[in-house]
């Protein structure tokens, strides 16, 4: 049975051949492989900072300091993405998003396995942390791009009817990789205190090589995308995608940076930071190995509800499901803090799951076809790179730093930890209002959807400097045609 689409040029579709199905499943096998081993490397990094990094790379004086110190080289790796999102942003714009993701799996896979060889305070003193830092670098420097061309690599290859749920299937990767750091770390806490902390910690991050090898393996072997195939057919290739989204493509990058604050920094506060608190609260009878099982089993649930969040973006729009899930953490977010007080390890783990796999995956679903139709095709990859990075840092790397820095300056105080989470929940939803709805938009238009002036807007976002009295500089108009019809049947 072959799945025939007839669709816009280079938006996913032609005829789904035989040769399109197959590149279609190398893609998402591709791209899926490249999410699990970066977050599988983040969530790691995450938990091991919480539990083990603070003790084993920073002087012991101050262990709330010491804390606070490991998270802040957590946060460095976030400092370098949106570089790493510029320089090869720029590249897969130019050069095309093959090549670009072979290279950034290498740098992102290779840093993450020195880790793993580093030297503790104990044996090289401040060189450790410094080494620390320096892969931390690299790591952030690769994956500022690695997610951006995987989003894009996705939804330039999906059949528009259904790109929201195709768009979402790598994106199990993410939920995949920071499961199996989950379970990768819980079994590890099995081990004698000693063990973990001299060898034990060191093999997940050693054994990324194998993960690299199997990404590049696949990549090698794709197509590029029908999107960038139809650009080099046109002549359309950007020789200045940098200057041309700075020109006309930059209100989108503002509205997306808007979209991920709740969902980035979301995901990392309850990946990491929320152990840290519940270890703050409850003291030395917290099961640091117990708690672990709350982003492994919200991870295991964001294995169905990313792509049932993107097959109904399909359906309902991408804005009505984003906003449900930003909504939903709205009013999540201060409960969900005060809930982490009562000391309840069964309570904590389902605080930690129903966050990550419900309130985060509920917005990750729709957001993977979204954010690269908000951007025309001459600059795609550098204006998801520098969305998702930007707000990388802001969102994901400041979470871990500033709720650090809170837990201990205000006694691990729940109410201001749930208000910053709601705050950036707010943002979202009010960015859900400033995005037009990009349902079925064709990935062969060389314009944005957000536009920056009236006479550009047609059935997109207008933003300016004002629209009127009162107004909020945006009008909006929605359009829900080009509707594509999808045959599914036999083909011999």
């Amino acid at each position: 049975m072959n799945v025939i689409a007839s669709s816009s040029p280079g938006s996913g579709g032609s005829a789904m051949d035989a040769n399109y199905a197959k590149n279609l499943q190398r893609a998402t096998l591709a791209a899926s492989i490249g999410s699990a081993l970066e977050y599988f490397d983040f969530a790691l990094y995450g938990l091991a900072t919480a539990l083990i990094f603070n003790v084993l790379f920073f002087p012991q004086g101050d262990p709330a300091m010491a804390t606070v110190a490991a998270f802040a080289t957590f946060g460095v790796g976030f400092v370098a993405r949106p570089f790493g999102g510029l320089f090869f942003g720029m590249l897969g714009d130019r050069l095309g998003r093959k090549l670009v993701l072979i290279i950034t799996i290498m740098l992102m896979g290779g840093a993450s396995t020195l880790i793993g060889v580093l030297p503790t305070y104990e044996m090289a003193g401040m060189w450790a942390p410094v080494l620390l830092v320096l892969l931390r670098l690299l790591q952030g420097f690769g994956a500022g791009a690695e997610q951006a061309g995987a989003t894009v690599l996705m939804a330039e290859y999906a059949p528009p009817a259904r790109r929201g749920f195709f768009s979402a299937l790598p994106f199990i990767g993410i939920q995949a990789g920071t499961l199996l750091a989950a379970v990768v770390f819980s079994l590890l806490t099995l081990l004698p205190e000693e063990a973990l902390m001299s060898w034990g910690w060191r093999v997940p991050f050693l054994a990324s090589f194998v993960l690299i090898l199997l990404a590049v393996f696949i990549r090698a072997k794709l197509e590029e995308t029908p999107t960038f195939v139809e650009m080099e057919k046109r002549e359309q290739v950007s020789e200045h995608p940098m200057r041309e989204l700075f020109r006309t493509g930059f209100p989108g990058v503002l509205v997306g940076i808007g979209l991920r604050m709740a969902e980035n920094g979301g995901s990392y506060m309850f990946q990491g930071l929320a152990l840290s608190f519940f270890v703050a609260v409850v003291g030395p009878e917290a099961d640091k190995g117990l708690l672990t099982w709350g982003v492994t089993i919200g991870s295991l649930i964001g294995v169905f509800s990313v792509p049932f969040a993107g097959a109904l973006s399909d359906r309902f729009g991408r804005r009505m499901i984003y906003r449900i899930g930003a909504l939903f953490m709205l009013c999540y977010s201060v409960p969900a803090w005060w809930a982490l007080t009562l000391g309840s390890h069964v309570l904590a783990i389902a605080v930690i799951a129903v966050g990550i796999g419900v309130a985060v995956c509920t917005m990750l679903g729709p957001q993977c076809a979204m954010l690269p139709e908000l951007f025309g095709s001459r600059h795609r990859y550098l204006g998801v790179a520098m969305a998702r990075e930007i707000s990388a840092v802001l969102a994901g790397g400041l979470a871990g730093v500033l709720g650090a820095y809170l837990i201990a300056v205000t006694d691990a105080n729940w109410l201001v930890l749930g208000l910053y989470m709601a705050s950036l929940a707010a943002i979202t939803v009010a960015s859900t209002y400033l995005v037009p709805e990009t349902l079925r938009r064709d990935l062969t238009r060389t314009d944005d959807a957000v536009k920056i002036s009236a006479v550009e807007a047609g059935d997109d976002v207008w933003l300016a400097g004002s629209v009127g009295a009162g107004a909020s500089a945006v009008s909006a108009r929605t359009s829900f045609a080009a509707e594509e019809s999808v045959t599914i049947g036999d083909q011999h």
